[in-house]
Formats: C-alpha cells, structure tokens, sequence
C-alpha cells in the first residue's frame, strides 16, 4: 500500500472518531500543541535550517525564502495561533435553525465536520500547523502534503505537534503528513475521493490550477491574489500615500499584498511622484502606462501581461484611470476575487465600489494586508478562498464544516 493511499484511510478513520471528540479534549490538544512548539522552538529552527540551505544552494527567489523560513517569531506566531484558536467556539454541533411542521415533525439544521480535508500546499511550513488546528477544532482529520522546499520543517512540526494531540486524546490518524513530495504523490492525494472530503490547494497560480483541473476530490479554490489599491479623486492623500505603501511593502510575498495601483487622472501628477519616491527608496519597481510614463520617465512601460500578474515580489503596475467605473472595469478584468481597496472621502464613490467589486474582500480607506484569518478574528485560517460555493475569503473554524438535517418525529409517515 502507498503511502498516500495508507495515510488517507488512517485519516477517514480517525475522522469517524474525531467528529464526536468533545470540545474539552479539542482544547487541550490545542494547549499542549501550543506548548509542544513552544518546547521543541529549536529541533523546529534546526530542521528548517537544513531547508534554507538547500533554498540557497537552488538560487530561490528572495520571496519564497521568505515564506519559508522560520525564527522565534514565526514560531510564536504559530503558538498564539492555536491559543487564538483554543479560545474560538466550537463549530460542531450548533444548532443553526430549527422549526416544526405542520405534522409535527421537528427539524434541525446543526453543524458538522467536513470529515477528511487535504491541503497541498507549497514552502509555507506554518500552513502545516494552522491547517492542523482548524481542521482539529472543527472535528476534521487532516491530511497534508506540503512541498519539497519545506520538508524537513513540515516533519518536525508535524512531529512535535502530532505527538501533544494524541498525548491529549486526539485519535490517532487523525494528524497525517505525505512525506512524499513528488508530483505523482501530489497526485494520489487528488484521486483519494473515497477517503477525503475536501481538497484545498494553498500556493501559486500553477499549483491551485493543477489541483482544480486534475482533482476528483471536491476542491476549494484558494489564494492567487492580483489585488489592487484605488486612489479616487477625493482621497485624503497622505492616508492614501501610507495604504498603497504598506499594501505593497509590508511584505510582498504574500497574496493579500497589491500588485496594481490605480490613480484617478485628477489626482495622478500630485500623488504619484511623491508615492513613487517612496516605493522606489523601499525598491518597488514601478512598471506604469503611458499617463504614469509622463508623470515618472524612470518607470518601465507596462505590458498587458503585467495587469494580470501576481508578482509576489517588489514590483508594482500602476495605472492611470478617468474615474470610479474605469477602476471597477480594470479590477473586475484583471482580478482574482480575492482583495480589493478604494481609498476615498466620497461615501458614494466607496458604496459604489463595494457594490460593483467582484472580490471576496473589499476595503475602503484600509490595506488589502488585513485579508487574514488572524486578522479577521478567525485564530488562523486554512486558506483564503477566491469561490463562491461554500466558502468565499479566509477560511476559519465555520467553513471547515458542513450540515446535517436531524427531524424528529412520534410515528409520523408520509402518505403522499
């Protein structure tokens, strides 16, 4: 049996338990994951250490070293993590409507866990230890199979937080890692429909559509973000100047940061040159149109293939546009339905870009960075998702489940 296919019967069977886990022991794996991290912080950085050298010696970009690295802070990210996610409410077994009918049957619609969720995911390893916490929490058996890049950090992590929910009366199975970092592995994961209820891809463009075009597992389709930053004409500018800088600076890698600004033509020759000193001080490359190009002659002219590019990187395309419906028209074109922000005084201009946006997050007068399951009050989320069925944004606790109907009769029988 291969490891793939042995992993996820393990976990299918563990989950049949894990549904009925009461919240108390869920909490305490939490906690005792938390101070298993917490514990073992240095095997953790030495493991990950092994996989920044081989990211050095292949010449990885600066940002995907990023994403992958861990130090003390990211580990102590991950630890408040699963305390935020400890002290969440239980999803599992809320009642989320109730009724009688007229033949006196009861009828219940109550939550319940999804069952076995796969992520593949990419050199992110802290997605190893959110994606283990939710899907815990919500009752859910996970099975994760992270990339090559992460292997030695994703074991470790796997390890030491595996070994602290089983201490505290997870099922075992129930926390499973696809060691196998092959594509064919990748691949068995996405055909285990007997096994798995859900996949969810967490990575680039090409990862997230291999897994949507070639899984027969149900897919939710998470994280590409060409996200854009709008600058209308009665913005307070210097509000403006600071979003767009930490919208793109912050930390680029990630996909809640913007890849395209858009400036309104009655703003462009004041706002631009003193937005741009700063971005290219930071060592944003600015790749503009024409309109941008006569403003700022350092800029590099912008292809069509960069309004649809996330660059995850210190690259911005800017673009200068006549007014509100111009923005809409761009961002509904070359978008990805994940982050968008207007930055504006006028509370129609902002009403009607919330209205006309076809995104899962939109902001007015704030960064596009806060589109994050920490962020939005979640403790953590497995992945920001850019669909509509189901689930739509940061994934937290509630996304992780589903429903049942349970009805309640004294002998009733149908007889039409």
């Amino acid at each position: 049996m291969n490891e793939v296919l042995e992993k996820s019967k393990a976990a299918k069977f563990a989950s049949r338990k894990l549904a009925n886990i009461p919240t108390k022991i869920k909490n305490q794996a939490l906690q005792m994951m938390a101070e298993a991290l917490d514990k073992n912080a240095k095997d953790i950085i030495d493991a990950n250490s092994i996989d920044l050298e081989a990211a050095e010696k292949k010449e990885l970009s600066r940002s995907l070293i990023d994403r992958l690295s861990l130090d003390g802070k990211k580990i102590k990210g991950m630890i408040d993590g699963l305390y935020m996610v400890k002290n969440l409410s239980d999803p599992v077994g809320e009642v989320l409507s109730e009724w009688r009918r007229p033949n006196g049957l009861k009828i219940s619609k109550i939550r319940v866990p999804l069952g076995v969720i796969g992520i593949i995911y990419e050199a992110r390893p802290n997605v190893t230890v959110d994606s283990a916490a939710l899907c815990l929490k919500a009752g859910n058996a996970a099975v994760l199979r992270g990339g090559s890049d992460a292997i030695n950090s994703n074991i470790m992590l796997t390890k030491v937080i595996r070994e602290a929910a089983y201490q505290a009366g997870i099922p075992d199975g129930s926390i499973q890692l696809i060691e196998d970092t092959s594509r064919f592995a990748a691949e068995d994961l996405m055909s285990m429909r007997e096994y798995l209820d859900v996949l969810i891809p967490r990575g680039g463009k090409n990862l997230i559509q291999t897994v949507v075009q070639k899984a027969k597992v149900p897919t939710i389709e998470t994280g590409e973000g060409n996200c854009h930053a709008y600058v209308e004409k009665t913005a307070d500018l210097k509000m403006a100047g600071d979003i767009v800088f930490n919208a793109k600076v912050s930390r680029p890698s990630v996909c809640n940061a913007i890849e395209t600004l858009l400036v309104d033509e009655a703003i462009a020759s004041k706002f631009l040159p003193d937005i741009f000193k700063r971005l290219i001080e930071a060592g944003v490359e600015i790749r503009g149109d024409e309109k941008v190009l006569a403003i700022d002659k350092t800029a590099k002219l912008a292809t069509e293939e960069d309004w649809a590019t996330e660059f995850l990187a210190l690259i911005l395309a800017v673009k200068v546009v006549s007014g509100v419906e111009e923005a809409i028209e761009h961002i509904n074109k070359y978008g990805t339905k994940h982050s968008e922000t207007i930055i504006t005084k006028d509370k129609k201009a902002a009403k009607y870009f919330e209205d006309s946006i076809d995104a899962a997050a939109v902001y007015w007068n704030a960064s596009t960075r806060f589109t994050d399951g920490g962020e939005f009050g979640f403790g953590a989320e497995i992945g920001i998702s850019t669909q509509k069925l189901h689930a739509r944004g940061p994934m937290g606790l509630a996304e992780l489940t589903s429903y049942k109907y349970v009805v309640h009769g004294a002998g009733q029988i149908r007889v039409a």
